[in-house]
């Protein structure tokens, strides 16, 4: 059932900028459960497993507040392992007055809020593949309520430790500017799939039939602007491919649909159509 390991492309790492880089460590740390893997005096990469980063915090200077109506970051989204993973942080979440929205998206169940920042954060579980629905090559996803008192019984109060070491950056959900530009540069170019779309505001593309690995929405407004290169918000994302025959494909096909590349030695750096970074490593 792992989306989130080769042959799959996914992303696996999330970088964020901030206002207070102490005070985020503080608040991905004592609420999220974050461990610190290392930091500066501007930057700290965040860990779950104690060896592997998936979110990285970075403040840059002059650092500016989150604007409104803008691309970039919708949320990014945080897998848990189990059912009881998911129970245990909502009973912490309770003991630490934590303001929560929640949904049941068939496919999932999620809770979601938001750094000190207004950075948009959720936190998930997956249920089984097998429980998801199909329809040719389109998965039926809702808002539907999520049911607190069934998935309580799953968990127990205190028993949150941070998070599991098993957690992965399950996706990323994107503010973007136009859809048609996006889908084109997303699948022609990246190599994802749509694997859901809600009208022609929403779509939802993965690799490997997964539900997504990707959210991109135009609910910020069609054609809003990029946010300021020192707003608080989305710094870059990475995607990671099964092996550099996959990536120099990708770079091939970003350059044919006439997508900005930059090619370093060890990575690959490109921006959406609404000028998300994006970093392709393998």
């Amino acid at each position: 059932m792992n989306f989130h390991e080769k042959p799959y492309t996914f992303v696996n790492h999330v970088k964020i900028k901030v206002k207070d880089l102490d005070r985020s460590i503080q608040f991905y740390q004592q609420i999220v459960g974050f461990q610190v893997l290392e930091s500066n005096d501007t930057s700290a990469a965040l860990t779950a497993d104690g060896q592997t980063s998936i979110l990285s915090l970075e403040q840059p200077s002059e650092v500016e507040s989150k604007q409104s109506r803008t691309t970039g970051l919708y949320h990014f989204a945080i897998l848990l392992p189990n059912r009881s993973d998911l129970a245990n942080f909502l009973y912490h979440c309770a003991d630490v007055g934590l303001r929560l929205a929640s949904s049941d998206h068939l496919v999932s169940e999620a809770i979601y809020f938001a750094d000190p920042d207004g950075n948009g954060i959720e936190v998930y579980r997956d249920r089984a593949p097998s429980e998801w629905t199909w329809q040719g090559n389109q998965v039926a996803m809702t808002v539907d309520p999520l049911d607190f008192e069934d998935l309580l019984k799953e968990g127990k109060q205190g028993a949150w430790q941070g998070l599991p070491t098993q957690t992965v950056m399950g996706h990323i959900h994107l503010h973007v500017a136009d859809i048609p530009k996006t889908k084109k540069f997303y699948e022609k170019g990246l190599g994802f799939e749509t694997v859901c779309r809600f009208g022609d505001q929403a779509l939802f593309i993965s690799t490997g039939k997964y539900h997504h690995h990707i959210g991109l929405n135009t609910w910020n407004g069609v054609g809003a602007p990029p946010p300021s290169e020192r707003s608080v918000g989305l710094e870059s994302y990475t995607i990671i491919y099964p092996d550099q025959e996959a990536v120099q494909q990708a770079v091939a096909n970003l350059k044919a649909i006439g997508a900005s590349v930059k090619e370093e030695k060890d990575k690959t750096i490109t921006k959406d159509p609404s000028g998300n970074k994006i970093i392709l490593i393998n």
